[in-house]
């Protein structure tokens, strides 16, 4: 074994010699870490392909701009006449004389659980749920006695259920203490129940009380905009457009042959145009006839 100072020295020379080393090597230019033990190099995930690279089967396929409402600036439409709008709710009049809505209920409690129950979900996936729930628990009373935990089973397949069943739960027990176990016929009284907003209490209103309002979902708020009915950024706006254009005699039914068009016939992809009872009186310019 060598001398204390020439193991240093020896050491000394090591380390510069691996230091210019590392400065002349391109690939290493930016590294000055001094040698030891490497750190494990993280993983690097595969590139993905873009779409030209992908096979037709595998791509995304793209929306036809006929079929992109936002492709049409709300603005560049002409405002319909009061005679078109009257002529409109003629048509749908005529064909639906008395239109319903699709959640089954059977009386104004359950129709306010599948409205609240409905947020982002189907009709048809809040009929099947309730049609169990509604045997065992068709009033506040019975909804409070079935509890929170036991809700979540009866409605675990619908989207949200567990922030649902909280929701279900506080607004039966707020009907009980404050309404004495009965839905109040008012917007603001409606609008204070846990899960209900502006939309929900007007579907209340209008189907379980008979009064004329008219809640703006996903359907009415396109079809509204897409034709040139009534434009507004949001449902709120679109509501008011609706409610100073819509004839009086009409108002009690619009809502329902409003969503019944934009669910069956003026759908956001491929709207059927061709089966469009106003496609004559639509001024979207993209319409597929």
């Amino acid at each position: 074994m060598g001398s204390a100072p020439g193991v240093l020295l020896s050491v000394i020379v090591r380390q510069y010699t691996y230091r210019m080393a590392r400065k002349t090597t391109p690939r290493n230019r930016k590294s000055s870490r001094p040698p030891g033990p490497s750190k494990p190099r993280k993983k690097t995930r595969p590139v993905r392909a873009t779409r030209s690279q992908k096979p037709a089967s595998v791509a995304k396929r793209r929306v036809p701009a006929a079929d992109r409402t936002s492709d049409v600036p709300p603005h560049a439409l002409r405002a319909w006449t009061p005679a078109e709008v009257e002529e409109a709710f003629r048509r749908f009049e005529a064909a639906n004389p008395e239109p319903k809505g699709e959640l089954e209920y059977s009386s104004p409690f359950t129709l306010l659980v599948a409205v609240v129950l409905s947020a982002q979900a189907t009709d048809v996936g809040v009929n099947k749920a309730t049609r169990v729930l509604f045997r065992v628990a068709d009033t506040p009373e019975k909804m409070v006695q079935l509890g929170e935990e036991r809700l979540r089973e009866y409605i675990k397949t619908i989207g949200l259920y567990r922030n649902k069943a909280k929701n279900v739960i506080a607004l039966s027990r707020m009907l009980i203490d404050e309404y004495g176990g009965k839905v109040p016929d008012d917007r603001e009284a409606l609008e204070r129940l846990p899960g209900v907003g502006r939309k929900s209490a007007n579907v209340v209103l209008n189907t379980a009380f008979g009064q004329p309002t008219i809640a703006v979902d996903t359907h009415i708020f396109r079809v509204s905009n897409r034709t040139g009915l009534a434009i507004g950024k949001t449902p709120f706006e679109v509501e008011s457009a609706l409610e100073a254009v819509i004839p009086a005699r009409y108002k009690l039914h619009a809502h329902h042959w409003l969503i019944l068009q934009g669910r069956y016939i003026c759908k956001a992809i491929k709207p059927s145009c061709d089966r469009c009872l106003i496609s004559d009186l639509c001024q979207w310019p993209c319409k597929r006839i």
